[in-house]
């Protein structure tokens, strides 16, 4: 699989990751699956969080991880925090480190690649982060750091004293979730589309050097719910993937992935499936090269027009 560098900070990775969300739902011997499947495939970037499975998502992957005698320094872990389920959003120092060190338990790794704040907290203090930050990257339990669905005055708030420097941000995206690429078209105009909700966050990002990690890159989004696929409001587009899926001779997924990939934003595409042959398929995508008129064709067909 082709290589990313995350940041602009020489941290190689998949340009494909796998998000671990659903592995709570997992027995043990298919989360080691999973993982196995993963790696011989070339992805080399796991994406946690606290809360997934309330933990228990974490606690899976680590004692399949361990089990499975993969050399620690040869995948990256990457966890978030900063949301306490159905209550608040918490960037406290205190909460910040004590979140770090229930995933490294859980994990049952000395450290983590990558942290990042889990959506923005209204009543973040900058210096409590910046304290916990530092202290975390001193002890060498976290080394790299980021944030997930903040916007561009988000993160330079969280610069003003954060010294260290922000690598990616997590962003919902997808073929038919992809207002922050729409707005960006529509300059100047009055129609929806040109309303730009998230502070123009994708030349933000490619500007300041931050990798943005797609999540849910097949759910159809804009308040539809399920995947894209085979959906009845998205007859067009689904035609479109499979008469290329054929015509490459890869999965449908793959496509979907392959259109983000081929963004020049650079982006790590966060893929969720905990089903092995799924996963393999989807890794195809890296070896698939979009032209620009296919990538157009798709966008067209998930409904959007061109001014």
């Amino acid at each position: 699989m082709k290589k990313i560098n995350i940041g602009n900070s020489g941290l190689l990775a998949s340009e494909i990751s796998l998000g671990i969300m659903r592995m709570n739902a997992l027995t043990h011997e298919e989360a080691t699956a999973v993982i196995r499947t993963a790696v011989d495939n070339g992805i080399d970037y796991f994406d946690h969080a606290d809360i997934y499975g309330r933990g228990t998502s974490e606690e899976i992957f680590g004692k399949a991880f361990k089990e499975l005698g993969i050399a620690r320094d040869s995948v990256m872990l990457q966890t978030k925090c900063g949301i306490v389920p159905g209550v608040m959003f918490d960037f406290s120092k205190e909460h910040i480190i004590a979140s770090v060190e229930g995933s490294l338990k859980r994990l049952q790794t000395d450290y983590v690649d990558a942290l990042l704040l889990h959506r923005p907290d209204t009543l973040m203090e900058p210096e409590e982060v910046a304290e916990a930050f530092e202290e975390l990257q001193k002890s060498g339990k976290v080394r790299h750091f980021g944030v997930s669905n903040q916007n561009p005055m988000q993160v330079e708030l969280l610069k003003k004293v954060v010294t260290q420097p922000l690598l990616i941000n997590q962003l919902q995206l997808s073929l038919t979730h992809a207002p922050m690429i729409d707005a960006g078209f529509n300059v100047n105009m009055m129609n929806n589309p040109s309303l730009v909700h998230d502070g123009s966050v994708l030349e933000y990002s490619r500007i300041t050097d931050m990798t943005i990690q797609p999540w849910s890159p097949f759910q159809a989004g804009n308040g539809k719910k399920g995947l894209f696929f085979d959906h009845p409001d998205y007859v067009e587009l689904n035609e479109k993937i499979e008469a290329m899926a054929d015509d490459k001779d890869v999965s449908r997924e793959a496509i979907a992935i392959a259109w983000l990939l081929r963004h020049p934003a650079k982006m790590q595409p966060i893929v969720g499936s905990m089903n092995p042959e799924r996963i393999a398929a989807i890794c195809k995508a890296s070896d698939v090269a979009l032209s620009r008129t296919e990538w157009y064709d798709l966008y067209k067909a998930a409904g959007k027009k061109l001014p």
